[in-house]
């Protein structure tokens, strides 16, 4: 019996949702845009396929791209193309966590640079 996907996207997942921010609406649109980006990736994936397909062999048929695999040359450029997506997608919170990391000294450090200044 094959799954039906609409069925299983609105099952609740066991166990507790895990929260990640003070506001579940945060939680509920990061979960939103996460699986957002795991469709464009996918699309992305596949829409290689296609080009890598009619660049060899000219023509495409559905069943040419589902039993597609890509060779190691071309599963590096994947890697390489979700790292990129991975990236942009989450570059402010890279940026904020980089701004915590770079945050002002402590109070003390603050004193012993006065004192020894």
């Amino acid at each position: 019996m094959k799954a039906d996907p609409i069925l299983l996207a609105g099952s609740k997942a066991k166990g507790k949702r895990p929260q990640y921010f003070d506001a579940p609406e945060s939680d509920r649109l990061l979960s939103m845009l996460m699986a957002l980006a795991s469709d464009v990736a996918v699309m992305r994936e596949r829409l290689d396929t296609v080009e890598r397909l009619l660049d060899s062999k000219g023509v495409v048929t559905r069943a040419d791209i589902e039993t597609f695999r890509p060779d190691r040359d071309a599963a590096y450029e994947r890697g390489l193309l979700h790292r990129e997506l991975v990236a942009r997608l989450l570059r402010g919170v890279q940026q904020d966590m980089e701004g915590l990391a770079q945050a002002e000294p402590a109070v003390e450090e603050v004193s012993r640079r006065l004192r020894d200044s």
